[in-house]
C-alpha cells in the first residue's frame, strides 16, 4: 500500500476507535505510532514516540494550560457563577424574559474565568434554572438558555479551544484570546435579543420580575468586581504587550487565589481539590496534544495534508464554498466530540487548506471554535443539552424545542462573523507585533 492509502485507512481506524470509546489521546498515539511503523519502520516510529512528546510537551507555551485551568479552579471555589447570575439578574430581571437574559449575561461573565463550555453550562444551569422555574418561566427556555450560554465559555478568553489551536498551528495564543473577545460579547447580545423577541411575542415564556433600584444595581456589582478587574487586567496586559499568555495565566492564577483568600472563599481542602482538578485536567489536555503531534508526524509522512491542499486548489472551487463545507463538518464534529478532540482531528488536515486559500489564521481560529460550539447544542446529540437534562430533569424533547431559537441566533451570529472578518481581527491587528 502507498503512504496515502495507509493514511486514509488509519484515519478511518482512528474514528472507529473514538466511536468505540477509546480515549482520544491514546487512539491518536496508537494510530500515529502504528502508521509510522508501516511507512518508515519500527526504529523511526520508536524515535518519534520517544522524542516528540518531550520536544513538544516541555515547551514554555504548554505551561499556559495548567495556569489558566488553575485560575478557573480557584475562581470556581468562590461561587462566581452564582454571584455573576445575581448581578445580571439585578440589572436585567425587570424586563420580560429578564431572568433568561440574566443567565446569558452571567454566562458571559463566567466565561471570563472558565474555558469550558460544558462546565459553564452546568454551573449556570444549577444556579439559574431553579430561579426561573420558581418565577413561572417556560422549562424549554430556562434550560436552553443555560445550554446555549455555556458555549460562550469557549469563545471569551481564556479558552482551551484557542490554546490548543494556537499550540498546534503556532498561531499567537494572545492574539486568539483578543480575537474572541468581541465575538463573545456579540454572542451574549444575540442571545439577549433572541430572548427579548421571544418573550415579547409570548410573555408567558418569561414574565418580568419586580424592578430594582439604582442603589441595588450598584450594590450588585461588588459581587463580581474582583474577577472582572482580574479579567480586565489580564486582557489589557495581553493587548498592550505587557506580558505573554503564559505570564497572564500565572497572574490570573495568583490573582484568583488572592481574591479567594481575601473573600474567605477557599480553605485547605478546597485548595487541595483545586490543585488535584488542575492536575487531572492538565494531564488530559497535554496527553491529547502529545497524541496530536505524534499523529501529525504520521500525517506528514503520508503527505495527506499537502496532497489535500493541492487537490482542492486544482479543483478551482470557490473558496467561500469550501469554507461553507468546512463549517458543516465542524458542526457535525461538535455534535459528537468535545472541542479539544475536534481541534486535534481537524487541524492537521484542514489548517493547511485554510492557509492555501488565503484565509486569516486568527479569523479561522475564531470561526472554528464558534462553529464547533454550535455543535454542542445541536440535536439530537448535544453534550450541553444532555448534561443539563441530567441536572434539571427536564425532558430532552422540551429542551430541543427551546434550543431552536438559539440555534437560529447562532447561525445569524456566525454569518455576521463570516461576512465581516474585521469583527474578529481588528483588535488583534492593533496589538504589539511581538505577541
Amino acid at each position: 500500500m502507498s503512504p496515502v492509502e495507509i493514511g486514509f485507512i488509519s484515519f478511518g481506524l482512528l474514528i472507529l476507535l473514538i466511536l468505540l470509546g477509546v480515549n482520544v489521546a491514546f487512539a491518536l498515539i496508537m494510530i500515529g505510532f502504528g502508521g509510522i511503523v508501516l511507512i518508515s519502520g519500527f526504529g523511526p516510529a520508536l524515535t518519534s514516540l520517544g522524542t516528540v512528546p518531550f520536544e513538544r510537551c516541555t515547551s514554555y507555551e504548554i505551561s499556559v494550560i495548567p495556569l489558566f485551568i488553575l485560575m478557573s479552579q480557584f475562581v470556581d471555589t468562590g461561587n462566581i457563577g452564582r454571584e455573576a447570575y445575581q448581578m445580571a439578574r439585578t440589572w436585567l430581571g425587570q424586563f420580560k424574559g429578564g431572568l433568561a437574559m440574566a443567565t446569558a449575561g452571567a454566562c458571559g461573565l463566567f466565561a471570563a474565568c472558565c474555558g469550558s463550555s460544558l462546565a459553564a453550562a452546568v454551573a449556570m444551569g444549577k444556579v439559574s434554572y431553579p430561579e426561573m422555574k420558581k418565577n413561572g418561566y417556560d422549562d424549554g427556555l430556562s434550560v436552553a438558555v443555560a445550554a446555549a450560554g455555556g458555549s460562550i465559555g469557549i469563545l471569551i478568553p481564556p479558552s482551551m479551544g484557542f490554546i490548543i489551536y494556537g499550540i498546534l498551528t503556532q498561531v499567537s495564543i494572545g492574539r486568539l484570546f483578543i480575537a474572541g473577545l468581541v465575538p463573545g460579547i456579540l454572542q451574549v447580545l444575540f442571545y439577549i435579543g433572541t430572548i427579548s423577541f421571544m418573550c415579547h411575542r409570548n410573555p408567558n415564556l418569561g414574565p418580568a420580575s419586580p424592578k430594582t433600584s439604582i442603589k441595588e444595581k450598584a450594590a450588585s456589582v461588588k459581587l463580581t468586581w474582583p474577577v472582572i478587574l482580574l479579567f480586565v487586567l489580564i486582557i489589557g496586559g495581553l493587548y498592550a504587550g505587557v506580558f505573554t499568555p503564559t505570564e497572564a495565566g500565572a497572574l490570573g492564577a495568583f490573582g484568583a487565589l488572592v481574591i479567594s483568600l481575601v473573600r474567605r472563599q477557599i480553605n485547605a481542602p478546597r485548595f487541595a481539590s483545586s490543585l488535584m482538578s488542575t492536575a487531572r485536567l492538565s494531564a488530559m489536555i497535554i496527553a491529547l496534544i502529545m497524541g496530536a503531534f505524534i499523529f501529525n508526524q504520521f500525517l506528514a509522512v503520508t503527505r495527506i495534508p499537502f496532497i489535500a491542499s493541492q487537490y482542492i486548489n486544482e479543483l478551482g472551487m470557490n473558496k467561500y464554498l469550501i469554507m461553507f463545507c468546512i463549517i458543516l463538518l465542524y458542526i457535525f464534529l461538535g455534535i459528537f466530540l468535545d472541542i479539544q478532540a475536534a481541534c486535534v482531528l481537524t487541524i492537521p488536515i484542514i489548517y493547511p487548506i485554510i492557509v492555501a486559500l488565503g484565509y486569516d489564521p486568527i479569523w479561522y481560529g475564531v470561526i472554528m471554535v464558534r462553529v464547533m460550539e454550535i455543535g454542542v447544542i445541536t440535536p439530537p446529540f448535544a453534550m450541553n443539552i444532555f448534561a443539563l437534562a441530567g441536572v434539571t430533569n427536564v425532558p430532552l424533547g422540551t429542551i430541543y424545542r427551546g434550543i431552536l431559537p438559539f440555534l437560529i441566533a447562532d447561525i445569524l451570529h456566525l454569518a455576521l462573523l463570516c461576512a465581516v472578518p474585521l469583527i474578529s481581527t481588528f483588535l488583534p491587528n492593533l496589538m504589539i507585533k511581538s505577541l
